[in-house]
């Protein structure tokens, strides 16, 4: 069986065309034989994948996994007559009767033992004594095909008390190279894989469930379910077929990784916090479903021998971190850093994207151990336009890790900015201090831009030399004790302002020649005498 992973079935099958036939078996409702049922349920069924089909999706939404037989064993029996009439059974019950239905259209169908893992199953455990769960193998086209009724039809709560209908399409006809995945037989012949899987290779294989395969997920390393931590860290990765989004928990909580999502699904590195032996889970949703749940699509067990101390991240850090498919959708094109961890040397690093049209970009720093004001988050950056072109300047107010976090929203929206997504900047060079920029005014336009000086904090007594990027207003004036203009050439106002005697210095703009008043566009401050 040839598996090239675009379909999770071991023949071709088209559900459009059984929706007919799924909506006639669903009403057939004959209990008295199960001659006389497999009679009614073949009135549609003309093929003998159709046959199986039916049979099939009637046994799944009709006979319930019988939980109270499951514990007393003299309640219960698993004679087809039996299953049929009492509407309950466990897995051999559902075996025996799909063998028996398909014997009676004349379908070639086995009933298979082995072991699975299902409901109690833990992670890393390995299976000794009596198989524990039955299902079919039914001859269609020439060859067998796998598939598990007990398990399409439902599930049972945690505490194995109750059953509920939860129709799951995924085991009919699965594919041998997935089926194995939960299905060991007894008689190995029956995985119908070439080459055959051992049980210790069985035991120690990932365990991946059902939403697994159906969010369109195909493999995940490691592939198996104990992950040795090396030097403090542990190395994930998931492949799919199309966007998806990912989150996890690590001890039920998703600060100590980082995650990037990409094209074809996502890498995370872990960095456990505590020695010994614990539970990491991954979450998956399609790319479509915004509101959408996650769902757990694997479970690893991470032994961790050593914490990595140098490696902690920021509080505020949210995953996934860095750009990705989901940003571009979002409208940031062309990031100049497409890694999540931005490392800076002087504490000074710029970002740039192209911009979809309409956007307005909100952006703000973050740091655990710093004292930040929210005014202050936002002017350690400055923003730079150039056509549909946006740069980030950023100066780190100290060394540490900061998270870069990036909002937009439509500019035609009056409403609030969304979060988008976020870098890590780290800067180990303890000398590092820089101020933050000039504060800016409404008036202060996204296509100005300021050459110099870029740092908001000015020195007492000194002649500083002035020049900005605006375009299309009358006049510019720098007042600090005195009040200096600047002279335009080539769309740059240049000049120089001397600081002694005040304490601020404000740059204003006369926008039409023919008005008497000034609007502030910057404001910056000076050092103490």
């Amino acid at each position: 069986y040839p598996w090239d992973k675009s379909s999770l079935k071991s023949m071709p099958v088209d559900l459009q065309q059984f929706e007919k036939l799924d909506a006639y078996a669903l009403k057939v409702n004959v209990k008295n034989s199960v001659e006389e049922l497999v009679k009614a349920l073949l009135k549609q069924a003309r093929t003998d994948l159709e046959k199986v089909r039916a049979i099939w999706i009637w046994i799944c939404h009709h006979i319930e996994y019988d939980v109270v037989g499951y514990h007393d064993k003299s309640q219960l029996s698993t004679k087809p007559i039996d299953v049929l009439q009492t509407g309950k059974s466990i897995c051999e019950g559902y075996a025996g009767l799909f063998e028996q239905m398909c014997s009676i259209a004349g379908i070639q169908c086995m009933k298979l033992f082995g072991y699975s893992k299902g409901y109690g199953y833990k992670m890393g455990q390995t299976f000794t004594g009596d198989s524990d769960h039955a299902w079919n193998a039914v001859y269609l086209d020439g060859r067998w095909h796998l598939l598990d009724s007990t398990w399409g039809s439902g599930a049972v709560d945690d505490s194995f008390t109750k059953f509920t209908f939860r129709y799951n399409e995924f085991y009919f006809l699965t594919h041998p190279a997935l089926f194995i995945n939960n299905h060991f037989p007894d008689n190995s012949n029956w995985q119908l894989l070439k080459p055959t899987l051992t049980l210790k290779e069985f035991e120690n294989n990932m365990l991946h469930n059902s939403n697994f395969y159906m969010l369109g997920l195909l493999t995940a390393h490691p592939e198996t379910a104990v992950i040795h931590t090396v030097n403090g860290k542990a190395s994930i990765s998931v492949d799919c077929r199309s966007a998806t989004l990912f989150t996890f928990k690590l001890r039920g909580t998703d600060e100590h990784g980082l995650m990037t999502l990409e094209k074809h699904g996502m890498k995370l590195d872990i960095y456990p916090q505590k020695t010994g032996s614990q539970k990491l889970q991954i979450f998956a949703k399609p790319s479509k479903a915004s509101e959408g749940v996650y769902n757990c699509v694997l479970e690893y067990v991470v032994e961790c021998e050593s914490v990595d101390k140098a490696t902690r991240f920021p509080k505020d850090l949210h995953q996934p971190v860095g750009p990705s498919w989901f940003t571009e959708r979002q409208g940031f094109l062309r990031p100049s850093h497409s890694n999540p961890i931005i490392h800076t040397n002087d504490g000074r690093c710029s970002v740039t994207f192209t911009l979809g049209k309409d956007i307005s970009v909100l952006a703000s720093l973050h740091s655990d151990n710093s004292s930040l004001t929210e005014d202050m988050r936002r002017r350690h950056i400055m923003q730079i336009h150039r056509g549909n072109q946006i740069e980030l300047k950023i100066h780190l107010p100290h060394a540490g890790n900061f998270v870069l976090k990036i909002y937009a929203k439509k500019k035609s929206d009056p409403g609030n900015y969304d979060y988008i997504f976020n870098y890590l900047i780290t800067c180990l060079n303890t000398e590092v201090k820089w101020p933050a920029f000039p504060q800016s005014y409404s008036k202060w336009v996204e296509d100005y831009e300021i050459v110099e000086p870029l740092s908001g904090l000015l020195p007492a007594n000194r002649n500083i030399q002035f020049k900005l990027k605006m375009q299309g207003i009358a006049k510019v004036l720098v007042q600090a004790e005195n009040t200096y203009p600047l002279t335009q050439s080539r769309g740059y106002w240049e000049g120089t302002c001397n600081t002694s005697g005040c304490r601020e210095v404000f740059v204003m703009v006369h926008e039409n020649a023919n008005h008497s008043f000034y609007s502030h566009v910057l404001k910056y401050e000076v050092e103490n005498q």
